[in-house]
């Protein structure tokens, strides 16, 4: 029994092990339905606030964040260089940058127009800008006034508005009220000081600078804006350049000027296509204008990081490059001297009636310009103003300096031959025109023969006259009928083009024009008389450079050139390497024999140096080397007052020609005085004592 006892404990025992395990297994499988449970609500509640979350951003903040984004960007803002400068052959200075400290204002993203006002009121009481630095048009005063939301509120008052009108509807309606009723409303001067600074802010670009105050900064307005840029932003205390002129402002009219308040008006649009900003400064006229994209360099480019107004990063991608300068063909010190003896020596002309001097001096064999001089006058005021520029576009009846190009045509057309060219200078009658001689002959009495180099030198009208029948196939008889046709104007003004009267030279400036045609019909038939010893169509200085320029060097053409190089800058601000020379350009070769130019340089050459009493050009017979050349006059009239222009083109040396001098004086009243050979005298001295020197030179 005991046995069986044991043995019943013992299973006992067994099962109550076994019966634990279970219990623990039940009460494990008990819990895990609960842990799972709570996780699972765990992760429910979190992806409840997650959703909520994303409504939150995407629907109910999605428009204002979707703002944010686009107010946060990344662009590019630029800001100009330094101009190129301009130097004469010597590399003298003739248009330098003056550096002065200067009130910018670079533009932020976003900034709307209330705060550009702020903006500039702010800056109005430290900084004053004169009308003269940035000029205030009407738009402007009422853009200001109206930039105050309380006026422009009241002006609305005054204006009849329907709720279907936009913001930009009911502006505009509140500038015409302002227009119409300009005693309603006044800027004082304070507020046309806030104005200037309103409109320069308002007209800048997104992330653009524009200079708010460019020069005449002073100190206590440095100090002043300095002290405050935390209340401004964009305002930076920056540098500007001005250009100067440290051989004379007298070059201006040649170099030309640059504009001082933003893009000109004229060309605005056409500027901006090529990608300019408004408030960028540009070539005006001349050297300026022509070679603007040299000059102007490129700007800076530095990529800014905005959010809304705030810049949150700026790094320079491109420094910006210098303009290149140009080196001019100008000798400045010469230059000088030949505007100095135009000045000197105008009024023995007799320039009461007198609109202007000219002179060309050129090299003959390149086209390369050495001087190039001018006085613009008033003959109402008798006021002269420095008119360089004068020579390309001031056509000038020249008179008998042309005769050289009429024997050269009469040549090329086979009307006379180097060998066979003598004519009887005589008075001229044709049907229906008054008579017409040379200047020594009106009247008969000096009737001679005369071939082509002395028709040259003594200044034949008659002569000329003759050859231009004979090319227009009419045989002379006097009072006979023309019996040329209106071609023969075409004819003429073909030998006269060949060498570059009558067309524009190609120089590199702007503004040059081909001079003047008078009309060739049948009606003016007798006025092709006139034509062929220059009293009747106009031409420029600079043609009358080239014309002679071609005769002098036995028949190229080349065109006229004033700028001789572009070049870099180097580190230390001077003169780099050579990007571009100009290269003499022959635009045409004459189709002449070498006997036919030697028949016209010996005429030229007598002229100066020949033996017949009525010999035009005896006052430059001393100069040396010797001069071949032409003087010329030209019956003209200013309003009823007669006048005669007088003029000079030639040579030197004679055998070996290294100079033009061309020169002009319209209206004069002294056609006796002597002044154009004066001039001309003088301009050969200094030439070979500036320029170059006559040594080796033979005559």
């Amino acid at each position: 029994m005991k046995e069986n006892y044991k043995t019943v404990k013992f299973f006992d025992r067994i099962m109550n092990l076994f019966g634990s395990r279970t219990k623990k297994r039940q009460n494990a499988q008990s819990i895990i339905p609960f842990r799972l449970n709570m996780l699972l609500w765990i992760v429910g509640i979190l992806l409840l606030a997650l959703t909520i979350r994303l409504f939150y951003l995407q629907v109910l903040q999605g428009t204002s964040f979707k703002a944010e984004v686009k107010r946060s960007d990344t662009t590019t803002q630029t800001n100009n260089v330094q101009r190129g400068m301009i130097y004469d052959s010597q590399g003298n200075v003739l248009v330098g940058n003056q550096t002065h400290q200067a009130i910018t204002y670079t533009k932020g993203a976003n900034v709307t127009s209330d705060e550009l006002y702020r903006i500039a009121n702010l800056l109005g009481r430290y900084v004053s800008v004169s009308n003269k630095n940035s000029r205030l048009t009407d738009r402007n005063e009422e853009d200001y006034y109206l930039a105050d939301k309380g006026r422009l509120k009241s002006v609305l008052k005054h204006v009849k508005t329907s709720s279907d009108d936009s913001e930009d509807t009911k502006y505009n309606k509140a500038l015409k009220y302002l227009s119409d009723h300009p005693d309603s409303w006044e800027l004082t001067d304070q507020q046309k000081n806030n104005a200037r600074i309103y409109a320069a802010m308002s007209g800048a670009y997104s992330l653009s600078t524009t200079y708010i105050k460019e020069t005449g900064v002073s100190a206590k307005e440095l100090a002043a804006v300095g002290e405050h840029l935390n209340e401004m932003p964009g305002v930076k205390i920056g540098t500007s350049w001005t250009r100067n002129y440290p051989q004379g402002t007298d070059i201006q009219s040649l170099t030309g000027t640059v504009s001082t308040t933003g893009l000109p008006s004229d060309e605005v649009n056409s500027l901006l296509a090529q990608g300019y900003s408004r408030n960028d400064s540009v070539g005006q006229s001349y050297l300026e204008k022509q070679f603007q994209s040299t000059l102007a360099g490129s700007k800076s480019q530095t990529e800014v990081t905005t959010n809304g107004n705030d810049v949150t990063k700026e790094k320079t991608k491109y420094p910006g490059k210098k303009g290149d300068n140009l080196v001019l063909t100008i000798n400045s010190k010469f230059q000088k001297k030949v505007q100095s003896i135009l000045k000197n020596n105008y009024a023995a002309a007799g320039n009461q009636y007198s609109t202007g001097v000219y002179a060309v001096v050129m090299n003959p064999n390149t086209g390369a310009i050495y001087a190039m001089a001018g006085i613009d006058r008033d003959p109402e005021t008798g006021k002269e103003t420095p008119d360089e520029i004068g020579a390309i576009n001031h056509p000038i009846t020249m008179g008998s300096v042309v005769k050289p190009a009429m024997v050269m045509g009469a040549l090329m057309d086979g009307v006379i031959t180097p060998t066979n060219n003598t004519l009887t200078d005589m008075p001229i009658k044709l049907a229906g025109t008054s008579s017409k001689g040379s200047w020594f002959n009106h009247g008969g009495s000096a009737n001679m023969a005369v071939n082509a180099a002395t028709a040259l030198e003594v200044s034949s009208n008659s002569y000329m006259m003759q050859l231009l029948m004979k090319e227009g196939g009419m045989k002379y008889s006097p009072n006979a009928q023309i019996t040329m046709k209106p071609s023969i104007f075409a004819k003429a003004r073909g030998y006269f083009n060949m060498f570059g009267l009558g067309v524009k030279t190609g120089i590199d400036l702007p503004g040059e024009t081909s001079g003047y045609t008078g009309p060739a019909d049948q009606k003016h038939i007798g006025s092709a008389l006139d034509l062929s010893y220059g009293n009747y169509d106009g031409y420029t200085l600079i043609q009358l450079a080239q014309y002679m320029s071609t005769i002098a060097n036995g028949g190229n053409r080349m065109r006229p050139y004033i700028v001789k190089e572009i070049r870099g800058t180097k580190a230390n601000g001077e003169l780099g390497p050579v990007e571009y020379t100009t290269k003499p350009q022959v635009q045409l070769t004459i189709p002449a024999s070498k006997a036919d130019f030697d028949v016209v340089k010996q005429g030229l050459y007598q002229v100066v140096h020949g033996s017949n009493r009525y010999i035009t050009g005896k006052a430059l017979a001393t100069v040396k080397p010797s001069v071949s050349g032409k003087t010329g006059t030209a019956e003209t009239y200013y309003k009823s007052h007669s006048t005669t222009t007088i003029s000079f083109a030639g040579y030197a040396p004679s055998n070996n020609p290294q100079v033009v001098v061309a020169l002009a004086i319209p209206g004069a009243s002294n056609s006796d005085g002597g002044a154009n050979l004066t001039m001309a005298k003088q301009i050969f001295e200094a030439y070979w004592k500036t320029v170059q020197s006559p040594k080796g030179l033979s005559d």
